[in-house]
């Protein structure tokens, strides 16, 4: 923090969570892993910070060095990176590395090699990172649809939705790494949707911050957090890195990280203003997010025409940093045969977006993206700001107050359990549907001849399925911009498709212009006519997925097993029983046999 020194012990007030989000529940019960987590930005800046954090633990008699807080048998510590970048899976695995050698020093207080790391990162990572596949590393859709199955296409449409969803499961690898999957099959998500998805406040309590005072100190499980300077950009655009946290024994000196509000500081020591905000932070817009205002909308496509052209110069000419939002208008996106991305900022939705409006504008105007949510994080579940929420819980308690969301999804079990009876039925799979999720669960599990297209990698490989499933998107996209698109419309299901365009993320693709999307063809991948497959899989799907379904399921598992048991046991009882009779006819054989013998011998003696 500004003033203080790397030592200190003090979390802006935005952070206050960061060390129960570093150090989550049960960390105790593994040995290690890893957790990503968002915390909210500070002074203003839009830009949600990105967290990793990789915790192991140690037994305190293996030190070298054992300083005066380490009071317990075991220690436990987290090292975390605070990034600017969405690079989860990156900085994982690169801070995995690092973790094993700090812990392997046996030495908290030699911190040199997390200053090293802390270079490394701030070198070797920049704006262009989030142009390549290094931003779904360690995401595989692969895995997710082996596991979901036909449920993931549920997940997709809950999210679309803007519902309130919590996954849970321990570890909390297993957690994160599920949730970001299936984030990372809305195309552009990942990389340039999540930049508003953790704008909420930290609670205000006095006796929260109490209990927080008392415990902070005590705590072993401190947290070092090497931030990252990252720029967000592409060139040599910079943003200013968020100043690093300090445990007890391993904090970073870095004072050229220090961020200051609406500034940073530069490398020859003077002061950059960051860009301004897009728009107004929840404090001053929490009854936006209901509804879109129509006059904003009207007036800016009334001089969308007039605007369009000088809206494209402003885009090449102008450095990101130059721009404000006032000469941003609703942009009018480029023809898809560009031969690459092209990117804009939207007036309404504030994300880059490209030539279809990817990404959707979910993760905005309160609707929150956090992959881990500490205990203490509970109350965002009911705020009323807050209007709905991708979460990801270890503990208990969030899974058992089921009134505050809309689906729990279990990731042990793979089980998606929706309360609402309406929902279910407005996520009801159609046929054609189900005919695509049963494409995509035939590619991952059969085995076929490897076939590499370009572009989307291997037949049923990650890349593949991600591709598979913009295409699934912008299909829906390009049917709603048809008129008399009701039969169309229906193979996405019609009940969904009404709910979505209630979305706040609709409303806001819904509010720009993109005739990339005329080259698309408008119409469900798999639609078609109904045919014998098609019941036998809709079939399977309701067994599997209504509770009836399972119950008669698992009869027939039953009553199949006591089948086969019963016939084991009638069988062996027919072969004794067969075995039986012949002993006894050998038996009666043999005495019939002695009784001819008997008789001939005595009719001897009498003669």
């Amino acid at each position: 923090m500004p003033g203080e020194g790397h030592d200190s012990h003090g979390l802006p007030e935005e952070w206050k969570y960061l060390p129960f989000l570093a150090l989550p529940d049960g960390a105790h019960n593994y040995q290690e892993d890893t957790v990503f987590f968002h915390l909210p930005p500070r002074c203003g800046d839009r830009t949600t910070v990105y967290g990793v954090s990789c915790y192991r633990q140690i037994e305190a008699k293996a030190l070298k060095v054992r300083q005066a807080d380490i009071t317990r048998e075991t220690v436990q510590k987290s090292v975390c990176v605070l990034s600017q970048l969405p690079l989860y899976g990156l900085l994982q695995a690169k801070l995995q590395l690092i973790t094993h050698a700090y812990f392997e020093e046996k030495d908290f207080s030699q911190i040199s090699i997390l200053k090293e790391l802390y270079d490394h990162m701030n070198s070797s990572l920049g704006g262009t990172s989030l142009e390549g596949s290094q931003v779904y590393l360690g995401l595989s859709p692969r895995d997710l649809v082996l596991h979901f199955r036909h449920k993931v296409l549920i997940l997709f449409k809950l999210i679309l939705l803007e519902k309130k969803v919590l996954f849970y499961i321990s570890p909390v690898n297993r957690l994160v790494g599920a949730l970001m999957t299936v984030l990372s099959l809305f195309p552009g998500m990942i990389e340039h949707g999540l930049t508003d998805c953790s704008q909420y406040r930290p609670r205000k309590s006095i006796s929260e911050d109490a209990v927080l005072q008392e415990i902070t100190p005590r705590l072993d499980d401190s947290v070092s957090a090497a931030a990252t300077n990252l720029g967000v950009g592409k060139g040599d655009r910079k943003m200013a890195g968020n100043h690093s946290l300090g445990g007890q024994n391993t904090n970073v000196p870095f004072s050229q990280s220090e961020k200051i509000c609406n500034g940073a500081w530069s490398s020859n020591g003077t002061v950059q203003h960051l860009k301004v905000p897009s728009r107004t932070s929840p404090e001053s817009s929490e009854s936006e997010w209901e509804t879109l205002d129509p006059n904003i909308l009207e007036e800016s496509n009334l001089k969308e025409g007039v605007r369009e052209n000088a809206a494209s110069e402003q885009a090449e000419n102008l450095p990101n940093e130059c721009r404000s939002p006032e000469t941003l208008p609703i942009t009018v996106q480029p023809q898809a045969n560009t031969g690459h991305a092209v990117l804009v900022p939207g007036l309404v939705s504030g994300l880059e977006e490209d030539q279809y409006g990817m990404p959707l504008a979910i993760f905005t105007k309160g609707y929150l993206c956090l992959p881990y949510m500490a205990l203490q994080q509970h109350h965002l579940l009911s705020d009323v700001t807050v209007r709905g929420f991708v979460a990801g819980a270890t503990n208990i308690l969030f899974r058992q107050q089921k009134h505050l969301s809309d689906a729990i999804v279990e990731i042990e079990d793979a089980h998606v359990q929706i309360h609402d009876p309406e929902l279910r039925k407005i996520l009801n799979p159609t046929t054609a549907d189900l005919r695509f999720a049963d494409y995509l669960v035939k590619h991952v599990t059969e085995n076929r001849d490897d076939v590499f297209l370009d572009g989307t990698g291997w037949e049923g490989g990650d890349e593949w399925i991600r591709a598979q499933f913009s295409a699934y998107l912008h299909a829906l996209l390009a049917a709603v911009l048809q008129p008399d698109n009701e039969k169309t419309l229906s193979d996405f299901g019609t009940p969904f498709v009404v709910a979505w365009k209630n979305t706040h993320n609709y409303r806001v693709w819904n509010s720009n212009k993109h005739p990339a999307l005329a080259e698309v063809n408008s119409s469900h991948p798999f639609q078609g006519q109904y045919s014998v497959s098609d019941v036998k899989l809709r079939l399977s799907h309701s067994v599997q997925n209504s509770e009836r379904g399972k119950k008669i399921g698992n009869v027939m598992v039953s009553t199949s097993r006591n089948v086969v048991q019963t016939g084991k046991a009638v069988g062996k009882k027919l072969i004794l029983n067969q075995l039986g009779s012949k002993n006894m006819k050998l038996q009666q054989g043999k005495k019939f046999s002695l009784d001819v013998k008997k008789k001939k011998k005595k009719k001897k003696f009498l003669h």
